[in-house]
């Protein structure tokens, strides 16, 4: 069809782009005089396309059709009118001129919401469902026939942007093509409009927006979030005309604490809090304002209300200085009237519209891909100056973000003073359980009560997960470029590796972890996993997959992979923070947001981990630690991916379990690399070591030999203050663990084994146990195939020869964590690693584990994989060779 395009804005050039698309031949585009020297983005496409355009400022004058403008649009030829979106009186003698008539998009289910203010007011009212309609024009306001219509849901903290971007506009652009192909294939209906249920309300202006206190919570906030951004509800607070945005109704059972600022006409005082404003209806509920603006029109986060213009001006570097030269370039190149950028120069005084926000903020992210800006930055710094300080503060890191408040428990030890959280941390802050719930955190070592740790309730949980969903969905986590979110992670790694050995000594006094193994291992490896992730984040990409009718048919098939959301981290206490470590560090990197629960009895060093990520700069929700009882999540209904040791009843998981691993020594091993290894890989961190080898097989002719040397060894094994550097073994996890560790000994005598050494507590303050060694174990022996998870060796013989008999015994067990062989034979290391049914197995070495190495267990001992790149059932191999 021959058609005639008459209206204007992003919407109205979609609108022609799409019908160009569809074969129509426009005839012409009618919109309105350009602003401030700039074209109206319908007038630039139309006119790129050479299409002609007609850029009338009125088409009536004094009630009368101008005929001279009525006469250049009827030379168009135009068989069908279609108005986009179009703020003009058209004339009767336009509308009725071409064969098939006009047709309007309007952004209501009509006939609810006549009139140019449909949007706020179908927000004002707080409709639940909201939409548009395509009409047949007629010469009463928004009252021709219904041609389509289509609705949506109206979310309860919708405002006019967000429901005309994620609905009116994407799906409007369609509905009004789609009509005019309707109209083409003359199926096109024309349903008369219902005189039941009309509204017909007054355009919204500033005059008309003023907030009128004396109503509820949710009609406050429908009215705010039904004037934003355009025109802006306001009211008078301190003597000026202060505009609301950002609207939320907020959860009464939640405690609010601030300082006050009186609004006049308001039924109680509103809290300037550190989350917004908080506001009071007259039914007693609050609302959350995020921001204001003033009438010189500076914008600023509410929270920020009594500390407005406190801030000092950064002194600019030489490279900083460049990439202000090059924004004064860009808004030169937007502000195309302005003749110089000033250092005064207001962005919106000299003519910048909304569009004007989008590009400048993309124009920044390509010169500084790090500085993420929100369209919001730009309405709180509206002057070039305020403009290049924001974006300097961001790129450095401190952009005015609230600092972090920590209640620390300080303890001067090992040589230094460590300064422990010891609150939940949820959404970027240190806060205490509901009901101001704690338990006591136990030192190992004497039995001693190290602080008193806030215990996570169930509303602590909603409240974590909220966090994290909101900063997956809505915030800048999972939308940041994957190379900046990997800069974050790195600098965090750098950060922990500043603090290793305050990190290593809150491990040792929790955990009982001996102090040098803390500081290479337990917080060692914990900075490489960050390091290692980091690299990942730009590298995590899917691929193109060739599929049959590809060609000539232009078909495309490619896969993507995209976060998960949410995901509920569940960690062991006997390595709390490099199990955090593995655990989480993937989660970030992919864009996850995290909830991480700690074991009960070793929570502090993940809640130090907490205060380095917010200092690190992560944003707000995107890690929640919740020390608290093991039921703390599992009960929790979420979605996302849960990584743990324990759970039930969700659908999504990957679990990283315990083990009884077995380690074959044959008799052509080198003999002292076997006992040392050996001892390794059952005493390392007191046993308490998911693979851990959980039985020893040793081939007969050795057997004797084997357990002296290991017995001469253990009995120089230094038992001790894991913070003393001399010390070889550290006091077990808890008490708990200590008496099962006595009663699983117990269990060996009564069973027939022979206790060669150890199986005792030890007599001293402290949760200590001597390592132990069992011999003459059978298979059906209670301690064969239970895991001690502690430093108790257990022993059983094999004949010589009967290679495919011990590899039957090894794999009868129900895990498959680790294992190893030991044996100068390669041909025999790789047919017994062949056939151990484990994920990882060990040759002539043991305990050792890499980055980028996967790690994960068969059967009993879990499913889904830590570190590295893989994430299915593989077996991973270390060879000594």
């Amino acid at each position: 069809m021959r058609i005639a395009v008459i209206g204007q804005s992003l919407f109205g050039q979609e609108v022609y782009k799409e019908l160009r698309k569809d074969g129509h031949t426009i005839v012409g585009v009618f919109t309105i005089p350009d602003k401030d020297g700039k074209a109206d983005p319908l007038a630039t496409e139309a006119e790129k396309d050479g299409v002609p355009v007609f850029k009338f400022p009125r088409w009536r004058l004094k009630g009368q059709a101008i005929q001279e403008v009525v006469t250049q649009y009827k030379a168009t030829g135009a068989e069908l009118n279609v108005l986009p979106f179009c703020s003009q009186f058209i004339p009767m003698e336009v509308i009725d001129h071409p064969r098939h008539g006009s047709i309007i998009y309007h952004p209501s289910l009509l006939p609810r919401h006549r009139g140019a203010s449909a949007i706020n007011w179908t927000l004002i009212h707080g409709d639940k469902k909201g939409g548009f309609t395509v009409f047949w024009a007629d010469d009463g306001l928004d009252t021709g026939p219904i041609l389509l219509q289509r609705e949506c849901d109206v979310e309860p903290n919708d405002t006019v942007n967000t429901i005309y971007k994620r609905f009116l506009f994407p799906e409007g652009v369609k509905g009004t093509v789609e009509a005019v192909r309707l109209i083409a294939e003359g199926k096109a209906p024309k349903i008369t409009q219902p005189a039941e249920g009309a509204t017909y309300e007054c355009i919204q202006k500033k005059d008309n927006a003023k907030i009128d206190w004396n109503q509820s919570a949710e009609a406050l906030h429908n009215w705010i979030r039904g004037n934003d951004k355009v025109p802006g509800a306001w009211a008078e607070v301190d003597g000026q005309k202060v505009t609301f945005y950002g609207s939320s109704l907020v959860d009464n059972e939640t405690a609010v604490n601030g300082q006050p600022l009186e609004i006049p006409g308001a039924s109680q005082p509103g809290i300037v809090t550190k989350s917004g404003l908080v506001l009071f209806g007259n039914d007693g509920k609050t609302l959350l304002v995020k921001n204001l603006q003033f009438e010189d029109g500076k914008m600023i986060a509410a929270a920020q209300y009594f500390r407005s213009g406190s801030s000092a001006a950064v002194e600019l570097t030489e490279e900083e200085k460049t990439f202000a030269e090059q924004m004064r370039a860009v808004w030169e190149s937007i502000l195309s009237n302005v003749s110089q950028i000033e250092d005064s120069t207001d962005f919106f005084k000299s003519g910048a519209a909304s569009m004007d926000v989008v590009r400048l903020v993309e124009e920044v992210k390509l010169r500084a891909s790090s500085c993420q800006l929100q369209n919001e930055d730009v309405y709180m710094n509206t002057t070039f100056k305020d403009f290049i300080q924001m974006c300097v503060r961001k790129l450095r890191g401190e952009d005015d973000e609230e600092e972090l408040v920590v209640d620390y428990v300080e303890k001067n030890i090992n040589n230094m003073i460590i300064k422990m959280p010891h609150q939940l941390f949820i959404n970027g802050e240190f806060v205490d359980a509901e009901g101001g719930k704690t338990y006591k955190t136990i030192n190992p070592t004497d039995g001693t009560a190290i602080c008193d740790v806030s215990l996570a309730q169930i509303s602590d949980v909603d409240r974590a997960v909220a966090a994290a969903k909101e900063a997956f969905e809505e915030g800048e986590w999972g939308k940041m470029n994957p190379r900046d979110r990997g800069r974050l992670i790195y600098r965090l790694a750098d950060l922990m590796e500043e603090h290793q050995e305050e990190l290593a000594t809150i491990e040792a006094i929790d955990s009982g972890a001996v102090y040098t193994l803390a500081l290479k291992t337990h917080v060692g490896m914990s900075i490489q996993t960050f390091r290692y992730f980091a690299g990942w984040c730009d590298k995590i990409q899917g691929s193109t997959i060739p599929i049959n009718q590809a060609r000539p048919n232009r078909n495309l098939t490619f896969t993507k992979k995209e976060p998960m959301g949410v995901c509920a981290i569940v960690i062991p206490w006997n390595y709390p923070l490099m199990m955090l470590a593995w655990k989480t560090a993937a989660c970030l990197a992919a864009g996850n947001t995290v909830v991480l629960k700690p074991a009960q009895v070793t929570p502090l060093t993940a809640l130090k981990f907490a205060e380095l990520a917010a200092r690190a700069g992560l944003p707000k929700g995107v890690i929640n630690i919740l020390p608290g009882s093991g039921w703390i999540i599992n009960i929790h209904d979420m979605k996302g991916n849960i990584n743990l040791t324990q759970i039930s009843n969700v659908k999504k998981v990957s679990l990283e379990l315990g083990g009884k691993s077995p380690l074959i020594i044959f008799s052509d091993c080198e003999m002292d690399k076997a006992v040392r290894m050996g001892m390794s890989s059952v005493f390392f961190n007191k046993g308490e070591n998911c693979i851990a080898a959980g039985r020893l097989f040793l081939e007969d002719s050795i057997h004797d030999l084997f357990v002296q040397k290991v017995v001469e060894e253990v009995k120089k094994m230094k038992i001790g203050d894991p913070l003393d550097r001399s010390t070889d073994h550290g006091p077990q996890n808890h008490k708990a663990h200590l008496d099962k560790l006595v009663e699983y000994c117990q269990t060996g005598v009564k069973e027939g084994a022979t206790l060669v050494c150890g199986g005792r507590q030890v007599q001293r303050p402290g949760f200590f146990f001597e390592p132990t060694v069992f011999t003459d174990v059978q298979d059906h022996m209670y301690i064969a195939k239970e895991e001690s998870f502690g430093p108790v060796m257990i022993i059983s013989k094999f004949k010589s020869g009967e290679v495919d008999d011990v590899l039957r015994r090894a794999n009868a067990t129900e895990y498959g964590l680790a294992s190893g062989v030991f044996t100068r034979d390669i041909s025999k290391a790789l047919y017994v690693s062949e056939r151990l049914n484990a994920g990882t197995v060990f040759v002539n070495t043991y305990n050792k584990t890499d980055v980028a190495a996967p790690f994960g267990g068969f059967k009993q001992s879990g499913f889904g994989k830590d570190l590295g790149k893989a994430n299915y059932q593989l077996k991973t191999k270390f060879f000594h060779l």
